[in-house]
């Protein structure tokens, strides 16, 4: 009981910490001497990121200018989503003011050099200066929580920065607040006792999509320009794809992992993955190269010095082979991600482009040697945390009642499972996940990843034959998930594995809003039930589809998106694909225009 008491009481005080940090906030905004008003805040907040940075650069805007206004946006956007775990305006404008400082007196150290040698090294003093970047709750950011989302993290602040916080603090960044999470990471929902439920912003009644949603959220808002994340398993993509914004999850090394707490501690095999989210395509593609020119190896010893290396098809004329994975073989995509997916593939066929069908190594395997690494040790340093009465997502409970299940007993199941979806043979791919999801030894465990890297292995070279440059394929068989518990539970994590398999492979994969939800093209047709397609399907998909069918009306108008995946260490490559992406879907009728939130 002392657990639980523990709990409440830090709960307690996070949320009066927050409220204090909050109403803070709003002070400090509502300043008298400082508020520019509504039209001037607009002005700014339309800036791109390499437009702010020059603003800054030349003097024509301030951080403080900056940061008033997008803290402004940033309390709307917490007020209509509940999206900030933290928010420290007035500390971002200090530390900015302090590192101006220091830059200036390194340009007064520069002047008995060349003059060409001293331009450019003053250009590229601060390339993100004046950016503001908000941060996920397990990031380190000196002097706040790193919570994952759990009591017992919280009222502990962290005493360094994380190494990618040190390098955008030294790029001229202004770090000023902290984004919400689930308790544990690992869920489509982005709920905890510590913050409450954050709310998609299209649509309050559905998640703002995976461990990433408060960024996500804030994004959709402008109450940032850049939201720093993290990806196990999808995280920074299906906030991506559900709130109508853009990220690249990269592979692991290009950028810095110290000081990014993992809700998998520990484990190697599948690595978590700092990645960026950003509301525009043009400011994710600026982000990365200039984080990359700060050379983050300098930083980190977990990053491999792979200098930016430009890429850019539409420029080029170059015309591009694309594979399409429209289907897992474990669940079907339902009509609005399908449809997301087919007007891409069609968009780029008119534009001259080749895409085909992509029939790589089993999905299922990838899921099976993945799930089982990433969970051999039973969920244990994952829940490990939790207090008693913690409020944790069904859909991870669920993993964790399964693991603590005898394997005999899982076994016994699975055959009932094959058994009773004769003649079919439905539910054989949930059978066999089913058999061999069980906590494993250290031997096991090795001999999984050398299956891991067999995997990888016969993925690169069916690539290779294939001749792909890029590969297409769905977010998640749901373009949405409603924020009901049942949704969650019913989907399971079984059905990440569209995103989930990518960190498996460690592929370079990015997400993008295509278009939105249409209620009249997307509902699944009357007596969809009865048709072979639905009657083939195992368990699971058909309660993803069901699902749909019940939330597919209210779904209408919100954001849908496609992934984009390139080969390791292929981040410039995947960009100028979504680069494409966005050029050939607006030549041909399309496009995707972002919703602009109002107070």
């Amino acid at each position: 009981m002392a657990s639980f008491f523990a709990h409440r009481a830090d709960s307690a005080r996070k949320h009066e910490h927050l409220r204090s940090s909050i109403a803070q906030a709003a002070d400090f905004c509502a300043h008298p001497s400082v508020t520019t008003g509504a039209d001037a805040d607009a002005k700014l907040l339309s800036l791109s990121l390499s437009q702010l940075v020059a603003a800054c650069e030349d003097r024509s805007v301030s951080s403080s200018d900056v940061i008033h206004a997008y803290g402004r946006r940033a309390l709307a956007a917490h007020e209509a989503t509940n999206c900030l775990a933290d928010i420290f305006l007035d500390e971002a404008i200090q530390r900015n003011e302090t590192s101006a400082a220091r830059n200036s007196l390194d340009e007064a150290n520069l002047r008995n050099e060349s003059e060409s040698d001293s331009t450019e090294r003053t250009a590229a003093a601060a390339p993100l200066s004046c950016v503001p970047v908000s941060i996920k709750d397990c990031i380190d950011v000196a002097g706040h929580d790193t919570t994952l989302g759990f009591s017992v993290n919280a009222g502990r602040p962290a005493r360094a920065d994380a190494p990618i916080v040190r390098l955008l603090r030294d790029a001229g960044a202004l770090i000023y607040a902290k984004t919400t999470l689930p308790t544990a990471c690992l869920s489509f929902e982005c709920s905890s006792d510590l913050f409450g439920a954050t709310t998609n912003p299209y649509n309050p009644a559905f998640s703002p999509g995976a461990s990433t949603g408060g960024g996500g959220a804030l994004l959709a808002w402008q109450g940032s320009m850049v939201e720093l994340g993290t990806d196990i398993g999808g995280s920074v993509r299906y906030p991506a794809a559900y709130c109508g914004v853009y990220a690249v999850k990269g592979t692991h090394g290009r950028l810095p992992s110290t000081g990014c707490v993992s809700c998998t501690p520990g484990l190697e095999a599948i690595p978590t993955i700092t990645a960026p989210l950003a509301r525009t395509l043009d400011d994710l593609e600026e982000f990365w190269r200039r984080v990359v020119e700060m050379r983050p190896w300098d930083y980190d010893h977990t990053c491999a010095p792979i200098p930016w290396r430009a890429v850019d098809y539409v420029s080029s004329g170059q015309k591009l082979r694309f594979g399409v994975l429209a289907d897992d073989g474990i669940i079907p995509p339902t009509p609005a991600a399908a449809r997301a997916l087919e007007e891409v593939a069609n968009a780029l066929r008119k534009q001259g482009h080749e895409v085909i069908p992509f029939s790589p190594p089993s999905p299922l395997e990838g899921l099976k040697i993945g799930y089982q690494l990433m969970f051999s040790d039973g969920a244990k340093s994952t829940l490990a945390p939790r207090r008693l009465g913690e409020f944790v997502n069904p859909a991870l409970l669920t993993v964790r009642l399964m693991l603590r299940l005898p394997l005999w007993l899982k076994r016994f199941n699975a055959t009932l499972l094959r058994w009773f979806s004769r003649p079919w043979g439905r539910n054989d791919a949930w059978a066999s996940l089913l058999e061999v999801f069980h906590p494993r030894t250290a031997y096991e465990e090795r001999r999984l990843t050398i299956e891991r890297d067999a995997y990888r292995a016969a993925w690169h070279d069916v690539w290779q034959s294939a001749g792909l440059d890029l590969l297409l394929t769905v977010p998640h068989a749901l373009p949405a998930i409603s924020r009901e518990p049942v949704a969650s539970d019913k989907a399971t994590l079984v059905s990440a594995n569209y995103a989930f398999l990518y960190n498996v492979l460690d592929c370079t994969a990015g997400a993008m809003p295509v278009t939105y939800i249409d209620k009249a093209q997307d509902s699944l047709p009357a007596g969809y039930r009865d048709a072979p397609a639905y009657q083939g399907m195992n368990d699971i998909a058909r309660a993803i589809h069901d699902l749909y069918d019940s939330t597919s009306a209210a779904m209408h108008g919100m954001p849908v998106g496609v992934q984009v995946i390139g080969g390791r260490f292929e981040e410039e490559r995947v960009l100028a694909g979504m680069r494409l992406i966005e050029h050939v879907l607006w030549e041909t009728g399309g496009g995707f225009e972002p919703r602009h939130f109002s107070s």
